[in-house]
């Protein structure tokens, strides 16, 4: 049973308590859910913390992204977690009584709130963070829903930015301890730690209620008098938020970040807030993260700050994985998902260069192997390990805490259950990333390329390369850019018919030793790609 002794922001005692069926904490003093007034004012007592022109608070942090290479799931069967890297019951316990005794010092923040508002799948949740770091707190607070169910949180994330690990990768740990609902981050003040370490745990969740977590966006477009439910799966800066949060056609952002796909069809939303990439934004194409993100309300997380507390986002001198954090409400134009109807089509966005046309559409067999593949370019979400460099990350979702071959295997039953067409959207480069041969997806193109999707009435054609259908044309595209959609064509008219034969056979064998990697992975899904 829960209880807290001598919690708020104004009672203070030697030792207090928190306790719960899975973990029992003390401190100092832990502030119980403060208010969004009192989390940024501590926010703005943190030295690291800058104030903006716009009144909102801007934080530097040691760690500027995700820290795959020191997170473990907690088992004693390693085999089945085969791919993940893990650590020990024994080698947890150490580590949480290693936290524990440090926490025993510090105050700490309490915020108590839900991942997801849907009843099916909403999932009480809390983050016990240090005072130190009450930006992280107040970022939290504006993913969570407001907690509507009694009792316990089932998944709780005990973040110490603080505390070194001495022994792993950067002195740094995320022991993620999945039949428990605890993840321990030790040493990471980058806020992306507590967002994934409940929603790792999400998943979980979701799959053992037969539906599939996944690392995508969602968002409606009327068409004729209808909502037309369009899901938007890619790995973080390829573009999925971007293209979610686009106007065109009248449509609304219902989800940017992590969506529950269930077997009668239906999307749930997981978060009441946007954790958006900062840089290059604009307000010519992304006019209501803009403004949201410049409101006095927002949180910014190593965003480039001028001395005279003006922002700049296409500097990168920092890094290029500046984020804001702000609740759905400032954007002025969304969609609650519990209000939408079940999913008309889903694209997997696949930020490549070379051979990969801006919309294709696929057999329900491809689009269970593009979804296992994953491709895409990596940005500096994954950090420098990852940025610019070619990646397959199943899902696109690198918080996924079971093996792989799971994903695709229910993504291929939920797409059985509930069949919709699915589509690989490039929002990189045909030909080449620079040089002459090179042509840039724009945000133009990827928009209209959606609300294509959304109306239908497009024309495809088989493509003799890789089996799916390619349009004969996509409203919107002009004429000099349907190239754009026809990647052959475009090396034919450069000369170069040759190399683009060469990288399809190269891509395709690539993909399909790929798929051969995940044992558990249907086989009919490898075949796709035969």
């Amino acid at each position: 049973m829960r209880s807290i002794v001598g919690v708020g922001l104004a009672r203070r005692c030697t030792v207090v308590s928190l306790q719960t069926r899975s973990y029992e904490l003390e401190a100092r003093a832990f502030i119980d859910n403060p208010s969004y007034d009192e989390l940024a004012r501590l926010t703005a007592e943190m030295p690291n913390a800058k104030r903006t022109v716009y009144g909102s608070a801007d934080v530097f942090t040691r760690v500027d992204a995700r820290s795959s290479a020191s997170t473990y799931i907690v088992t004693d069967d390693p085999d089945s977690f085969r791919g993940l890297q893990t650590m020990t019951r024994a080698e947890y316990d150490a580590v949480a009584g290693r936290q524990d005794a440090y926490v025993r010092e510090q105050e700490m923040i309490v915020i108590d709130g839900e991942i997801s508002n849907a009843p099916e799948v909403r999932t009480p949740a809390r983050l016990i963070i240090e005072r130190r770091n009450a930006n992280v707190a107040g970022m939290q607070k504006y993913l969570y829903f407001d907690k509507r169910t009694a009792g316990e949180p089932e998944v709780t994330v005990i973040d110490t930015p603080n505390l070194v690990a001495p022994g792993f990768p950067n002195d740094r740990c995320i022991a993620v301890d999945l039949d428990r609902g605890v993840t321990r981050v030790l040493n990471s003040d980058y806020f992306g730690e507590s967002k994934k370490g409940g929603l790792r745990m999400w998943n979980t969740i979701v799959y053992t209620m037969g539906g599939l977590a996944m690392h995508a966006g969602c968002k409606v477009i009327p068409v004729a008098g209808a909502m037309k439910t369009i899901v938007i799966i890619g790995l973080s800066g390829t573009g999925k938020t971007t293209t979610t949060f686009q106007a065109t056609g009248g449509a609304k952002p219902v989800q940017d970040d992590f969506i529950a796909w269930m077997p009668d069809g239906r999307v749930h939303g997981s978060e009441d807030g946007c954790f958006a990439k900062t840089f290059a934004l604009s307000e010519e194409t992304e006019p209501e993260i803009y403004r949201a993100t410049i409101s006095s309300g927002a949180y910014l997380e190593n965003v480039y700050r001028n001395d005279d507390g003006t922002l700049d986002f296409f500097n990168e001198s920092f890094t290029q994985n500046g984020r804001a954090v702000f609740p759905l409400s400032a954007l002025g134009r969304f969609e609650d998902a519990r209000t939408i109807p079940p999913v008309s089509a889903i694209v997997i966005l696949n930020r490549a260069t070379s051979v990969v046309p801006a919309i294709a559409r696929l057999t329900m067999q491809q689009a269970a192997a593009y979804f296992m593949l994953g491709e895409t370019q990596g940005t500096s979400a994954g950090g420098a390990a990852e940025a610019g460099k070619a990646l397959r990350v199943p899902g696109t979702n690198p918080f996924f805490p079971m093996p792989n071959a799971l994903q695709g295997n229910r993504f291929l039953d939920l797409l059985r259950a509930h069949p919709v067409d699915v589509y690989v959207m490039n929002t990189g480069w045909v030909v080449e990333q620079s040089g002459p041969g090179s042509k840039k997806v724009k945000v133009a193109h990827s928009s209209a390329c959606v609300q294509a999707i959304a109306e239908g009435g497009v024309e495809w054609d088989d493509d003799p390369d890789f089996g799916y259908q390619l349009p004969a044309h996509i409203p919107g595209i002009a004429h000099d850019d349907e190239d754009l959609l026809h990647p052959r064509a475009r090396y034919v008219a450069l000369g170069r018919l040759d190399d683009y034969r060469a990288q399809v056979a190269k891509l395709k064998a690539e993909r399909i030793a790929f798929l051969h990697t995940f044992p558990l992975l249907d086989p009919f899904i490898a075949e796709g790609l035969g």
